[in-house]
């Protein structure tokens, strides 16, 4: 059974964020807590007007479904209308246009800007060079902060609360952006981290460190069995992301290195759940999804709602 919710009880309500959605490290627990609170407004009522007369660029310089559509949607249902791109070879960026120039000029026609680029940096660069709010949708193996706020959603809405969770997160863990966000965000609720990496991709020193600068406690092992499964509250499963390996030869020595069977959730605790930023490919298996501890799908239509407060939250709107 979820444990008893205790993070909504004591909301601050003025929140410290400025008008830029950039990283998970900009964001105060109060953010944070403030974020989830909209979220659960827009899943009990997600068409709400809000946005009439709004314009939301969506520029997606790297491939994406789920996030690109979530913000579309979520523009939508609040009212705005949509304008952008998912394929950059389409727009002047193929004739040499500059990420500046880019932003500068889409910046005229929108009231705020979702952006997804494949360089580390990029949405940090573009909130310097526009005053129109940016939303970072994944900027290269950096960050990704509105997976983040889902990702949280989903914490909390399957566990009951935030606070003393014990997540294992699994796969890649030097380039899964996700995953680098989540563990900033975590870190203002006592969680205890297990990091499952082959060698080769395993949690980056810096948020190792940042770890223990923070007092969180965490360990670090290869084997992924059905001891690890069996002592976490959230399993947080990753592909091995082959568009960030330089080397295909070092991809394929770890391409299948981790998969998740039904089977070996028999015995994990009844308030485990399976998360996974998805899309996945061999890292869970098909037969997973009929288990009542899969919750991928679930934490996908979550990103509706989180992605719905986020976007009003930048244009100062208030619920």
């Amino acid at each position: 059974m979820p444990r008893k919710n205790s993070i909504f009880g004591a909301l601050i309500q003025i929140v410290t964020m400025q008008n830029n959605f950039i990283s998970v490290s900009d964001l105060s627990k109060e953010d944070i807590l403030s974020l989830l609170k909209d979220a659960a407004k827009f899943e009990a009522n997600p068409n709400q007007r809000l946005l009439e007369g709004k314009v939301v660029a969506t520029l997606f310089f790297e491939p994406s479904t789920r996030t690109r559509l979530s913000f579309e949607t979520a523009a939508n249902r609040l009212g705005a209308r949509v304008i952008g791109f998912s394929d950059p070879n389409a727009t002047s960026t193929s004739k040499g246009e500059t990420l500046k120039d880019t932003i500068k000029m889409v910046s005229n026609y929108a009231d705020v800007i979702v952006m997804r680029h494949y360089l580390e940096g990029a949405a940090r660069y573009a909130s310097e060079v526009t005053d129109v709010p940016i939303i970072n949708a994944g900027d290269g193996a950096n960050q990704h902060p509105s997976q983040t706020m889902l990702d949280l959603y989903s914490i909390w809405k399957t566990q009951g609360t935030l606070e003393n969770i014990d997540i294992t997160m699994v796969g890649d863990l030097k380039y899964g952006r996700t995953v680098h966000s989540l563990v900033q965000a975590l870190s203002f609720f006592h969680p205890k981290f297990h990091f499952i990496a082959p060698d080769l991709l395993r949690m980056p020193l810096g948020y190792r460190d940042f770890c223990v600068r923070h007092n969180l406690e965490y360990d670090e092992q290869e084997r992924f069995d059905e001891e690890a499964i069996n002592r976490t509250d959230i399993l947080y499963m990753t592909r091995i992301q082959r568009e960030r390996f330089s080397d295909l030869r070092e991809y394929e020595q770890v391409k299948n290195v981790y998969c998740l069977h039904k089977a070996m959730l028999d015995n994990a605790k009844p308030n485990l759940r399976v998360l996974h930023p998805l899309p996945r490919v061999n890292e869970i298996a098909y037969d997973v999804d009929e288990s009542e501890k899969a919750y991928y799908f679930q934490q996908a239509q979550n990103g509706l709602y989180t992605r719905e407060a986020i976007i009003c939250r930048m244009l100062n709107i208030q619920l």
